[in-house]
């Protein structure tokens, strides 16, 4: 069952997918820079999910924006980047910003009837990034943060505003092993600091590039699986 929405004020349009009736559970899934909603709905039957644990996907369309990297073409993004030369140039206003969106969406599925503990928050790219900026700061606990190919954003702020209700949150980090948009070693980087910090990270690599594959589609339906049955 497929429907599409548009919300009021930091609401997204959205791309909904739910594979099953009533589901008890939702997926927020951010898509990467330049991309939308659309990107990752295709993947969802190759999860493999089965129809006893009926789930709604929900695929938000970042705003349109310049972006400095692109040399100020206007895309779909959740923040601006300014290069690719790791996190000392960052764009905290955007990067926070795109937190406040993201926390309204999460509200709206709490709104919906699905509690926190049924909600994992996912995202690629620019948003997985996202995904561990808002999921780590949420005031409820989490049943997931999935964050595929991206890197931890304003890692210097996570200790000292992280929520400790998701201290325990199952994260699961994916990276291609030949990626040249965000190298495997700032990836990695960031998986160090989240253990530091005490998170628990189930970490993967991939012989691929900045992209998935059909290897980690499985592995994340398991993740999936597992968490949301917890």
């Amino acid at each position: 069952m497929k429907d599409s929405g548009c919300c009021v004020a930091e609401r997204l349009e959205t791309v909904e997918l739910e594979t099953g009736r009533a589901p008890g559970a939702s997926v927020v899934w951010l898509h990467g820079l330049g991309a939308d909603g659309h990107d990752f709905e295709p993947v969802v039957p190759e999860l493999g999910l089965p129809p006893e644990l009926p789930v709604r996907f929900v695929f938000p369309h970042a705003p349109r924006q310049p972006v400095t990297l692109n040399g100020g073409m206007v895309m779909r993004a959740w923040y601006d980047v300014y290069g690719l030369d790791g996190p000392r140039r960052e764009d905290e206003a955007g990067i926070r910003a795109a937190q406040t969106r993201v926390e309204a969406l999460l509200a709206r599925e709490k709104a919906r009837g699905v509690p926190a503990a049924r909600l994992v928050l996912a995202g690629f790219s620019q948003g997985g990034a996202i995904a561990l900026q808002a999921g780590l700061r949420h005031p409820e606990r989490l049943a997931g943060v999935l964050a595929l190919s991206c890197y931890l954003p304003l890692a210097d702020t996570l200790a000292a505003e992280a929520h400790p209700a998701n201290h325990d949150v199952p994260l699961f980090m994916a990276h291609g092993a030949w990626d040249q948009m965000i190298p495997l070693a700032r990836a990695a980087r960031s998986r160090d600091v989240l253990t530091g910090l005490g998170y628990r990270v189930e970490w993967r690599e991939y012989p691929m590039a900045h992209a998935v594959c059909g290897e980690e589609l499985g592995d994340v339906g398991a993740w999936l699986r597992a968490v949301l049955r917890a």
